[in-house]
């Protein structure tokens, strides 16, 4: 059985070229690298080095050795890097910023549950829809609504949420005829979804795509549970996702009607940023505890494949909705 120690010692003279700067490099007697050396050709029974100059060059059979002594010292590597973050304790300070059209309650119950399953761990929540990477804080995870942003984060696609153009039915009785998406210039706009400047694209399943221009928002809210509010006291028309208003109604029934049915708005696209690379083990906790708390509702819409802009089209489908929020 080859001896790891040995494998190393060969490694690191090959990259070397001589004893004395692998003894250098590894902190490691002259005599005891000699007689590593040693065993391993006595080991593998053919000589693995040979002097040339003032370098030790490889034989044939050194260098046929070679690539598999660096796969083996490689996996030897990964093997303790595996034990080392199993060993890491989760805990520490985590920061972690939500957009507002993501400020749910579920999410915010997620971070609940972390901490009890982690007592060592500490989470700073903020909301934010401005993206800024802080350098200070190589450890942040956002949850993000929209599609990629194209940053130096990792963009992580959880969900997308099928949405349509909602209005209380007080609202709706008070204003002329809502028949065609042309019509919404002339009612209140709330807004909600992306942002408006380009119009808001709305697709029917027999009338195609059609890209309107509601008014300018009066009056701006960034959390979709105020936005939610004023829809109910006849404010105007707003976009939401439809698995949230069903929850809406199924507490208080006919809260908010459907404005334009069958037509629908781009779904709302929710997922997970964070930094590239290794995660430290309190990262990829939270990161696998976030993914298991979506809600059940909301899983049905669970992509199915990554995704880095929204597609518009017909994405409504019934869904079980027995577990709503």
């Amino acid at each position: 059985m080859l001896d790891l120690i040995e494998i190393k010692v060969f490694c690191a003279v090959v990259d070397c070229g001589s004893l004395t700067a692998a003894a250098d490099q590894l902190g490691c007697p002259k005599s005891t690298m000699s007689r590593r050396l040693t065993q391993l050709e006595q080991r593998v029974g053919q000589p693995l080095l040979r002097r040339q100059k003032n370098r030790l060059q490889l034989t044939e059979a050194g260098r046929v050795f070679e690539s598999y002594a660096r796969q083996m010292a490689r996996l030897s590597q990964q093997g303790l890097q595996m034990m080392e973050e199993l060993r890491e304790e989760v805990s520490g300070e985590l920061q972690v910023r939500c957009h507002p059209a993501c400020a749910e309650p579920w999410f915010v119950e997620a971070m609940e549950s972390f901490l009890v399953l982690y007592p060592g761990a500490r989470i700073r929540l903020k909301v934010d829809d401005e993206l800024a990477v802080n350098s200070e804080h190589q450890d942040e995870i956002w949850c993000w609504f929209g599609a990629d942003p194209e940053s130096e984060l990792r963009y992580e696609p959880l969900v997308l949420l099928p949405a349509s153009l909602y209005a209380s039915p007080s609202y709706l009785a008070a204003q002329p005829p809502l028949t065609h998406p042309r019509d919404l210039c002339i009612h209140e706009w709330m807004g909600g979804g992306e942002r408006i400047g380009d119009g808001v694209l709305l697709r029917h399943p027999k009338e195609g795509e059609y890209l309107c221009q509601p008014r300018p928002t009066r009056l701006q809210l960034d959390d979709v549970g105020m936005q939610i509010g004023s829809l109910r006291r006849g404010r105007g028309i707003g976009i939401l996702p439809d698995i949230r208003v069903r929850a809406l109604n199924q507490a208080h029934p006919n809260s908010l009607v459907p404005c334009l049915p069958g037509w629908q708005a781009s779904p709302w696209q929710v997922g997970l940023l964070y930094p590239y690379g290794r995660q430290p083990r309190k990262v990829s906790a939270l990161l696998a505890h976030i993914r298991t708390a979506i809600p059940p509702s909301w899983r049905g819409c669970k992509l199915d494949k990554p995704t880095t802009r929204c597609e518009h089209g017909a994405l409504y489908i019934e869904r079980d909705l027995a577990n709503e929020l």
